[in-house]
């Protein structure tokens, strides 16, 4: 037996959730094997849930269930999402069958020890259940003055109730599930008509940011890293349509319902998770939803050792893969896992990496290539940290910070050559290549490297970008057009760089109008900060010089040159020499003249 002192005793303000199964009794009677086994099935979706809106379960003895938040808000809304999720299976169940939970959520006092909870928030949340129906949710007067105005439901309040060894009586009020649809505000499935774009002809998905729960933003990067390995691994399915990690990643850290994501991101299946990491372990909750039936697929808690991560994200990947009823093939799962190392360090490495590479800022050019080089020395035979490494000494010369471009594309050659040499699966270093022989006028290779990544990696945008820009250099403006705008579709949130391979290769079809669109939008996202307005307005002058308005052609050169006083067009064919063909981008000098560009 357990004593505690006064100095023992820990005392904090937690919301309760406390749950039970109307009519277990008779379930048990009638199918004790088939009682067990949905009772088991339920606790895990229930389970699941809690950990998302970031409580913890308690205790779940027999048919009982007690989990505990930090916020009320979250504890309500759990609530709410576990008794729609257990009515959506439940009528798959016949009726004799069917398991309904009732609910109670109090916000109370509670004393814990050794990670159980004790006292009267703990009696009040279990006595708040006994009153409510099957499949409903009662709440304490406590828990309603917090949510009443955060949480858009209905509150049907039942009076004040006696709860025993309690001296007042508790106020309670019933919470009314489907008022929010009643009333007419947006409902828990997705509308295929709202979509901003069409579903595709194939499984579509959305891998929404999986959320820290490691206690420290030191993880975050890891959290990232695992949910980019997954989105990695889906995307290299012909068979599925995976939307790009710059796009889901713009839920990061924000309370988004999946309904909303599918909508905008134009996809069925929405997967969410969670990760947290301790002392050799990771944890990782993940749930797999349809978002247009607005009901969860599959869900899974994972109890791992670190050194299991690789075997566990893998294991995630062909989960989804049979809820999506996506069948596999050998050479499909050989893709999938090449170009990854089996050193977790190593792969740390190249995942910080990554965050800084993306940034497109010089000094963070450099970190990336310090953390290439960390995960090469962990591991030599890691073709994606090569790939990586490749890559950050390309951008010197692509976006003009090398002194030596010569030197840093030859180092690129050679990391492009170890990567491919060491996985012929690695799509990134197969477009580093493709680039690189972009620049050396080695057009037809380049070409093929640019497939070959695509083929590696049909949902990467990245790849389809790549090969867009190679198209337009050598001339297949169609080609080039219909990959970024393949690339756009992957990822809604798409970079701002896609719109200038569209607004050139526009302009050299002669498709003026849509030039000067890509070119308002490329503009607009400098304005934010996202691209370079000098191109932009380049772009601009060029397009408008082909509708022959030659006002605003000449009002974009004159940004032009406020921005770079010295500005030739004469030097294009010094920066940009590798046109397949010299007449186009002689076309590209001669319109910037026309607009002042001398």
């Amino acid at each position: 037996m357990s004593f505690m002192t006064a100095q023992e005793v820990k005392r904090k303000l937690a919301a309760i959730l406390s749950a039970d199964v109307k009519g277990y009794s008779r379930l048990m009677g009638e199918d004790e094997v088939g009682t067990i086994h949905t009772l088991n099935s339920y606790k895990e979706v229930m389970a699941s849930l809690i950990q998302n809106y970031h409580g913890r379960v308690i205790d779940a003895p027999g048919d009982n269930l007690l989990a505990e938040f930090a916020s009320v808000v979250d504890a309500v809304q759990c609530a709410v999402e576990i008794q729609k999720e257990l009515k959506a299976r439940n009528a798959d169940l016949p009726e004799n069958r069917r398991m309904e939970f009732r609910v109670g959520v109090n916000l109370g006092d509670v004393v814990e020890e050794k990670g159980k909870i004790f006292g009267d928030g703990v009696n009040i949340a279990a006595r708040l259940e006994s009153l409510s129906e099957a499949g409903g949710i009662c709440i304490s007067g406590t828990a309603f003055d917090q949510v009443e105005n955060k949480v858009s439901l209905g509150y049907e309040y039942l009076g004040e109730q006696p709860v025993k060894n309690i001296a007042k009586p508790v106020r309670v009020y019933r919470v009314q599930i489907e008022s929010e649809a009643a009333a007419g505000k947006p409902s828990e499935v997705a509308s295929r008509e709202k979509m901003a774009f069409p579903l595709p002809d194939k499984p579509s998905i959305a891998v929404l940011p999986f959320v820290n729960m490691s206690g420290s933003s030191e993880q975050e990067y890891f959290c990232d890293g695992i949910t980019d390995q997954i989105i990695t691994s889906l995307s290299m399915i012909p068979r599925l349509f995976v939307i790009a990690r710059n796009s889901t990643f713009i839920y990061k850290g924000k309370p988004v319902k999946v309904q909303r994501v599918a909508e905008e991101m134009g996809v069925q299946y929405v997967l969410e998770g969670s990760v947290q990491r301790s002392e050799g372990r990771v944890r990782i909750l993940v749930q797999l939803i349809d978002a247009i039936k607005g009901i969860h697929l599959w869900s899974e808690r994972y109890d791992r050792d670190l050194k299991d991560l690789f075997v566990l994200q893998d294991e995630i990947a062909r989960e989804i893969m049979t809820a999506l009823q996506v069948k596999l093939t050998e050479g499909e799962y050989a893709s999938g896992i090449a170009g990854s190392t089996s050193n977790l360090k190593a792969l740390e490495c190249f995942w910080r990496g990554e965050e800084h590479f993306f940034h497109w800022v010089k000094e963070n050019n450099a970190a990336a290539r310090q953390w290439a080089q960390k995960a090469i020395e962990l591991d030599p035979k890691f073709a994606g940290a090569w790939a990586l490494m490749g890559w950050t000494h390309l951008s010197e010369v692509t976006m003009g910070w090398s002194k030596s471009p010569v030197q840093c594309t030859e180092r690129a050659l050679e990391c492009a050559q170890k990567a491919i040499g060491l996985s012929d699966f690695c799509a990134k270093g197969h477009s580093l290549m493709g680039y690189i022989n972009l620049l050396n006028r080695k057009f037809d290779e380049a070409i093929e490297n640019g497939k070959r990544a695509v083929r590696v990696n049909p949902n990467d945008p990245m790849m389809l970008s790549i090969l867009a820009n190679i198209m337009q250099y050598n001339g297949k403006f169609d080609e080039s057009i219909a990959l970024t705008r393949n690339a756009m579709r992957l990822c809604p949130s798409y970079p701002a760089y896609f719109l200038s391979s569209l607004s050139f290769s526009y302009f050299l079809t002669e498709r003026y109008e849509e030039a000067v669109a890509a070119g308002e939008l490329m503009l607009a996202r400098a304005h934010k900060g996202e691209f370079s307005p000098l191109l932009a307005h380049v772009s601009l002058a060029e397009a408008y010089v082909g509708l022959g308005q030659d006002q605003k052609a000449r009002a974009h050169a004159e940004e032009v040159l406020k921005i770079s006083p010295n500005y030739s067009s004469a030097n294009l064919r010094k920066w940009i020499y590798y046109y397949r063909d010299p007449a186009h981008l002689e076309r590209r000098i001669d319109a910037q003249r026309k607009a002042g560009l001398k």
